[in-house]
């Protein structure tokens, strides 16, 4: 799987330790930044990866900053985009099987990365219910 990542200065040390769990587990990966944790403006990468999962480059994005508020917000502005934010493992599996979320937003500094890692497992193992679901998703975007 393709996945793209991208955050904040507040997000970057996580995004790191994301990118090499993921390389570990087989998954190919594009940074869309920040490249080191000076003071960023998150929607800059939030948009870089909304774009990338829009556009299908990647099969879907992972966005860390301080409280994920502002990476989702910017994200969520694309249609198509369902960027949500987990703080813990069961909003992380509901994210993908109720709201076929295809960016995760992570708030960094008030989870652990032990936590991270778990939401994103809880997140890789599921799938997307549809069924009563789709027609919920299918309302999401504005026309």
């Amino acid at each position: 799987m393709k996945i793209a990542v991208g955050g904040d200065h507040a997000g970057f040390e996580y995004k790191e330790k994301i990118k090499n769990y993921l390389r570990k587990k087989n998954h190919s990966i594009m940074d869309c930044g920040p490249d080191n944790d000076k003071p960023t403006d998150y929607p800059d990468f939030s948009h870089l990866v909304a774009n990338a999962v829009k556009k299908k480059a990647v099969d879907c994005g992972i966005l860390v900053c301080g409280s994920a508020n502002g990476a989702a917000m910017s994200a969520n502005k694309h249609n198509n985009i369902r960027a949500a934010i987990c703080w813990n493992e069961d909003i992380a599996s509901l994210a993908k099987t109720h709201n076929n979320a295809n960016i995760l937003c992570f708030p960094a500094r008030f989870i652990s990365f032990d936590l991270v890692i778990r939401m994103l497992d809880k997140y890789f193992d599921n799938n997307f219910e549809g069924g009563r679901h789709l027609k919920r998703v299918k309302k999401i975007n504005l026309k």
